[in-house]
């Protein structure tokens, strides 16, 4: 309630200021207001998770005999990965007879060469392993699994990106839940064999142990749709097939299906006590080609599938985290015009005299940094123990950061999902097969190309939010300098890395 009364605070700007000066601090102000609401949404998702937390997933009961599964990687140019996908997903812990493994490979390098003798030195083995190669990447990912679903020989199929390992016991964790009929779909949660490699990743690691911890569990416990991730997960062929299969006209076709097969009431499963590790991403180029690919998408799955949410025949309470679930990213470009209302909003409350309204600013950023605080500590408690949750709170201004630095890309991506007609270029997120400090990026291939006027702006940006805390401390409206300092501080380093890495991976 609190957060609204400072809302409603500075009424003196309607009698006194100029016409823009009203638009921009109301403008302004709305915007904070909004940014309050996704704080609030965290609250709710932490909320549901601790009040479904013993509502976990059992097996209804055993498979008599084991059915047949299919493993299905897809790759693309994965010189560096490609041979430890290919070995973990041969030591999968399952019956010869009833596993098979496809290898859908769109590579154009010598990453062909190296599927191919791998998939022959495991048949030799005996194992049930086949290699389909396409050369025109129709669909990019959607279209590799659609391609080798038309072959595949199981009732279920796994699916396991070029930067996971699956552990030996994944496909008897989870196969079991499908003695239940209703099943679709069974998600595990992500690991990170590189967690400690940088700041970067560490950053990354508590970003989506948030998401998976908090937001899976809440939203699959307690009734609500939640998302297959693309990887890492088992599903049921018939819930694709009767959701209309794979579809390339987003570019995130794991969301896409998984709000069809669960509009077509098909159950999903999410096991957090069942770990996949992965590789996150080392270097910020490939970092921001992963999130713009994966905001885009959601901008088109939303604008596809949005309407059908709102108008199907479930509760109210889905259809609403429906919403927030598929527009959420639309924060980022609120992020960007906040950014750019700050320079003239931190003018206006000085010749307007509403100096005093930068409390407002003070407020949203306890506001917005305890909500994080509680989200991703409770994670990190969850998945790691007490001694992990209290590290993570030193981490909390700098996600926030980060978030913020990365509103100029995303919203691009924003934009371009809501405004695009079709799916666009499926740009893989380069992996390394890079765990510790031992290892570098520096020299290596598919370094993503640098869109130098995107770090420019941050940069921009950056140097003219340093101008902005020194104005606001020069006129004493020192609520103001935590929440500004947070944008200062994500701009620049989001900017920074963008060019020195940038750099290194060019050489």
């Amino acid at each position: 309630m609190s957060g609204v009364r400072l809302f409603h605070h500075p009424a003196p700007i309607g009698m006194d200021g100029p016409v823009i000066g009203q638009v921009c601090l109301y403008a302004y102000f709305a915007l904070l207001a909004l940014l309050c609401g996704y704080g609030f949404h965290r609250y709710l998702m932490v909320y549901l998770y601790y009040r479904h937390r013993r509502n976990g997933h059992r097996p209804p009961g055993a498979w008599g005999e084991l059915p047949a599964v299919t493993v299905q990687l897809p790759v693309y140019n994965e010189l560096y990965v490609v041979e430890r996908l290919i070995d973990a997903a041969c030591r999968l812990d399952y019956p010869r007879d009833k596993l098979e493994i496809q290898v859908l490979d769109d590579s154009s390098d010598e990453t062909q060469g190296i599927c191919r003798r791998k998939v022959e030195s495991w048949r030799a083995q005996g194992v049930d392993i086949v290699y389909l190669h396409r050369t025109d990447r129709a669909g990019y990912k959607a279209g590799a699994l659609d391609h080798g679903m038309k072959v595949m020989k199981g009732r279920f199929v796994a699916v396991f990106d070029a930067d996971f390992l699956p552990p030996p016991d994944f496909l008897m964790r989870t196969i079991h839940h499908f003695t239940d009929e209703r099943i679709g779909m069974v998600q595990t949660r992500w690991g990170h064999i590189n967690r400690e490699y940088s700041l970067l990743t560490r950053i990354q690691s508590i970003l989506l142990d948030g998401h998976f911890m908090m937001e899976h569990c809440a939203r699959n416990r307690s009734g609500r749709f939640f998302n297959f991730s693309g990887t890492a997960g088992i599903w049921r062929r018939e819930a694709i097939e009767t959701a209309g299969g794979w579809q390339h006209d987003t570019l995130t076709e794991d969301l896409d299906l998984s709000f069809r097969s669960q509009l077509g009431k098909w159950k999903f499963v999410f096991l957090p006590e069942v770990e996949t590790p992965a590789e996150l991403p080392v270097e910020m180029n490939g970092f921001k080609s992963q999130q713009h690919r994966w905001v885009k998408g959601s901008m088109q799955t939303t604008r596809k599938l949005l309407w059908k949410v709102l108008t199907a025949d479930v509760p109210l309470y889905v259809k609403a985290e429906g919403f927030v679930h598929l527009t959420g990213n639309i924060a980022y470009f609120i992020i960007f015009i906040l950014s750019l209302l700050m320079f003239p909003v931190a003018y206006f409350r000085t010749t307007m005299k509403v100096r005093e309204s930068a409390i407002l600013d003070l407020g949203v950023f306890t506001l917005a940094t305890i909500s994080v605080c509680v989200f991703y500590l409770c994670s990190q408690k969850e998945i790691h123990g007490f001694r992990r949750c209290l590290k993570t709170a030193l981490y909390v201004p700098l996600l926030l950061s980060l978030g913020i630095g990365m509103c100029v890309s995303n919203t691009r991506a924003v934009l371009e999902g809501l405004l695009s007609r079709h799916g666009g270029e499926f740009v893989r997120t380069p992996k390394y097969a890079i765990a510790d400090r031992r290892h570098t990026f520096a020299g290596k291939k598919y370094k993503v190309a640098m869109r130098w006027m995107v770090p420019a702006l941050e940069l921009l940006l950056g140097l003219g939010f340093a101008g902005i805390v020194a104005y606001s401390a020069a006129h004493e409206m020192y609520g103001a300098i935590p929440f500004q300092a947070l944008f200062m501080i994500g701009f620049f380093y989001v900017s920074f890395l963008s060019f020195h890495q940038g750099r290194v991976a060019s050489k």
